[in-house]
């Protein structure tokens, strides 16, 4: 929840908008499914595997429509544009012996060749990762009433297909700073959020052990600072709170009212005795729940606070010393704090936090505010942590029931994967709305397949894109008249140029407003059209030494497959054809 959670819900609430789960918070669908997890990434042959993500030299099992394949069909491995092994498809599934290299992505493709031409039938990404926090794709899960077995697993098995490797519990807990309420010794079997929802314990259960089972981990959400009323009566210091003036006269609260169950009272991050309070709270969820750590949330700038004692407090500042605290009482758990609207980035990245997550905000309202931020991100952090941004694309549609803009969504992702961030979007439904339970929105069935194309990529190409590297600009121009490119940052009527140095190679992605309607990615309204399709275009770029190969991939072309292309060096200068380019391709010239 973020301050403007708050106030938006209850202007949401007075008008009668989905705000909540009740008879205004509703799909155009009868009933809201996820997309099923064995829609096919590229053409109609499903294709899975067992986890989001492997262990260096563990077993991965992939499962294909076998029945859907031709008899002399076969698998390879690719790191990158490199075969790293092949195998003929004799069975709908399989396992695979994942390279010893941790921190590897891999694209798997399912193809057979007759006369001579290759058929690709198939294509799914493999991360070889010991540890998630490295490449984050986060996900969420937000309604927790009595759920079945199947009902839980089919929402996690979606996000499985889209290799979600972390999901954020919204909104599981009961008080902010009581979290999880006991009868006696034992937790209790069901409570109320915040909002008047009944939370079952044995849902969250189900759903922290169905995501273990795909090898994802499991958040749990708390405010860092936050208490309902009466919060002195189980044991909060009436010294811990913030003020908003210096005579500890009026405490800093957000006022809310009917269904919320409380105000939110605001306490201060760095007094030991809070933190100390809350740390042992934790404990009780850990004993009871087998979260995997904490994600931490805020309410954004306050304005002008103070302590008890009548001192100024910055509240920013007070983020790193609270991270810091929590991860040394719990040292095997992760954590990470929102930063909304980017407000106290640079303590959190400066802190022990896990990897950097940005609720996005006005003024950073354009798509090259989104690649500033990821920029900005790697900056504070020394590009030790990678991020993932929380960008509510569609927004005012989700104040109705309606579908999501495909080209929004997919427009805004090309520019976050682009910089090497990922999108907290996926979960129970699409995320249109910082109230996570608001479905409002649904995909279209062409958005549902272009999303497992697009995190196929973001897997299989991570180590281009979240791997380190250097942000550069190209020299690359059109010969034939098709495209008009321009280095980042976008700009309307061109496609945008991005280079980054990665090793040796350079990367250059080409993301494509030829077409656009906005620059704005969160495009409230939904007015973002689809790029028109550049075929067969002529392309030269300036070389700084020889080059070995060229060669390209896209989400939205052949399941994210790689094509070495064809190329001609004269000088520094290298010409060659790139394929198609619809909303992003990536070019990687290697030298």
């Amino acid at each position: 929840m973020t301050s403007k959670l708050f106030w938006s819900c209850l202007l949401v609430l007075s008008i009668g908008l989905g705000c909540k789960e009740s008879s205004s918070d509703v799909d155009p669908t009868p009933t809201e499914v996820p997309v099923n997890p064995g829609t096919p990434a590229y053409g109609n042959v499903t294709i899975s595997t067992d986890k989001a993500a492997y262990a260096p030299g563990s077993e991965v099992t992939i499962t294909v429509d076998f029945s859907k394949l031709p008899a002399n069909a076969k698998i390879r491995y690719k790191y990158l544009n490199q075969v790293v092994s092949e195998a003929a498809v004799t069975a709908s599934t399989w396992t695979w012996k994942a390279p010893a290299t941790d921190f590897r992505g891999y694209l798997a493709e399912v193809f057979s060749t007759a006369n001579d031409t290759e058929t690709i039938h198939a294509t799914i990404g493999v991360d070889v990762s010991s540890d998630w926090v490295k490449f984050p794709r986060y996900g969420f899960v937000s309604k927790f009433p009595q759920l079945n077995n199947a009902e839980v697993n089919a929402v996690t098995t979606n996000l499985n297909r889209h290799h979600i490797n972390g999901i954020q519990f919204y909104d599981w807990h009961n008080k902010h700073h009581m979290p999880l309420p006991m009868n006696g010794s034992a937790p209790a079997s069901t409570w109320k959020d915040i909002i008047n929802r009944d939370i079952y314990f044995n849902t969250v259960e189900k759903y922290i052990n169905s995501a273990h089972g795909f090898n994802m981990k499991a958040m749990q959400y708390n405010l860092i600072y936050g208490a309902w009323d009466n919060a002195e009566a189980d044991g909060v210091s009436r010294e811990w709170f913030v003020y908003k003036d210096n005579t500890r006269t009026n405490r800093d609260f957000h006022p809310l009212g009917a269904p919320f169950l409380s105000n939110i009272y605001l306490l201060d991050p760095s007094n030991t005795g809070w933190q100390q309070y809350l740390i042992n709270q934790n404990k009780k969820v850990y004993q009871a729940l087998a979260f995997d750590g904490f994600h931490m949330d805020q309410l954004g700038n306050r304005g002008t606070t103070y302590k008890y004692d009548g001192s100024a407090l910055n509240l920013a500042s007070t983020f790193k010393p609270f991270i810091n605290a929590v991860k040394a009482e719990a040292p095997n758990k992760y954590a990470v704090l929102n930063a909304v609207a980017q407000y106290g980035q640079q303590g959190i990245a400066e802190s022990n936090a896990d990897f950097l997550y940005t609720e996005v905000w006005s003024p950073f309202d354009t798509y090259n505010d989104l690649a500033n931020l990821i920029k900005q991100n790697n900056t504070l952090s020394n590009n030790t942590k990678n991020t993932v941004l929380a960008a509510y694309v569609n927004y005012d549609l989700s104040k109705n029931a309606g579908f999501f803009n495909t080209p929004s969504v997919l427009m805004t992702n090309a520019v976050i994967f682009a910089f090497g961030g990922s999108h907290l979007e996926l979960g129970e439904h699409m995320l249109a709305n910082e109230y996570f339970p608001n479905s409002n929105l649904v995909m279209k069935q062409d958005l549902k397949n272009a999303m497992v194309n697009y995190y196929d990529f973001l897997v299989a190409y991570q180590n281009i894109l979240r791997d380190g590297g250097t942000f550069n600009n190209v020299t690359l121009s059109s010969t034939d008249g098709k495209m008009s490119i321009a280095n980042w940052p976008a700009s309307t009527g061109a496609v945008a140029a991005i280079g980054k140095q990665v090793g040796t190679n350079q990367v250059i992605h080409l993301i494509n407003f030829k077409n656009a309607k906005t620059q704005n990615w969160r495009d409230n309204t939904g007015i973002q059209t689809a790029p028109l399709q550049v075929k067969d275009s002529k392309l030269t770029f300036t070389a700084t030494g020889t080059v070995k190969k060229v060669w390209c991939a896209s989400p939205d072309n052949i399941g994210g497959a790689s094509r070495s292309l064809n190329f001609a060096q004269n000088g520094n200068s290298v010409s060659f054809t790139l394929p198609e380019l619809q909303y992003w391709s990536m070019i990687v010239v290697e030298y």
